[in-house]
């Protein structure tokens, strides 16, 4: 084509049988990535029903001693690497990013699993209040009421919560290549799992996601600084979700 200057016929069925041949391969190759990452996500789930069957026999079982408190650094790099391999959503041509992927929310009657990691609103020692990384135990439909596990074993405490005390954290990233409308906006409000700690705080975006692997920059609000809010702090989406609490003027 590039000798002759021109397309003929011939090459022009050549080109078409080419690109053919190169649509259907890529095709294939994404069916075969779809159903590797569906593996993947069944095998991720088969060692968390075994962890919390594992959990479960721990707590009844009286026979063996009680299972040491786990180390706070390792906690912490338990959690980023939580972070670090939440699936990314990746859908097909003219599907929209589904509940919990991201910023978007979980559906109105969604109740989480066993297992499932949340944000729960429960009552410190002190008598205040805060939003704390936690465990799904178990959810009563008669009682419409969540039992949670603090994730910081070090507090050992199991609460009792109404379904408005928690919010399921995302269960997929969004990519912002892809679905930024999926991804929480500048300056908009959130609660954000505070760096090296099991706790949530308000916070304002400072900057989305720019790529899959990135985190927000968020800025906490802080009355040590004179602006009321702390530098900027990077947080995975994974510990990002919507507060529905009204802004502090």
């Amino acid at each position: 084509m590039q000798t002759e200057n021109k397309i003929s016929p011939y090459y022009r069925t050549k080109l078409r049988g080419l690109y053919t041949t190169a649509k259907a391969d890529a095709e294939a190759e994404c069916n075969i990535l779809r159903k590797a990452l569906d593996k993947i996500a069944e095998i991720k789930s088969l060692l968390e029903e075994r962890r919390i069957a594992a959990k479960i026999a721990g707590l009844y079982n009286d026979s063996e001693p009680p299972r040491k408190t786990m180390r706070r650094g390792v906690l912490m790099t338990l959690l980023q690497q939580s972070a670090m391999t939440l699936p990314l959503w990746i859908g097909k041509p003219g599907d929209k990013p589904p509940p919990l992927c991201g910023a978007i929310p979980a559906s109105g009657d969604y109740v989480a699993r066993p297992g499932d990691k949340v944000a729960a609103r429960v009552k410190a020692v002190d008598g205040d209040e805060q939003w704390i990384l936690a465990e799904v135990v178990s959810y009563s439909h008669a009682t419409n009421k969540y039992e949670v596990d603090d994730i910081d074993e070090e507090g050992k405490e199991r609460h009792t919560l109404s379904r408005r005390r928690v919010i399921p954290l995302p269960q997929w990233k969004a990519n912002p290549e892809t679905d930024p409308e999926a991804l929480f906006q500048k300056e908009q409000l959130v609660l954000a799992l505070y760096p090296q700690t099991t706790c949530f705080y308000r916070a304002l975006i400072h900057a989305p996601p720019q790529r899959p692997q990135d985190d927000y920059s968020v800025l906490f609000e802080d009355t040590s600084y004179a602006d009321g809010y702390s530098p900027p702090l990077n947080v995975a989406q994974r510990y990002v979700v919507a507060c529905k609490e009204p802004k502090k003027k």
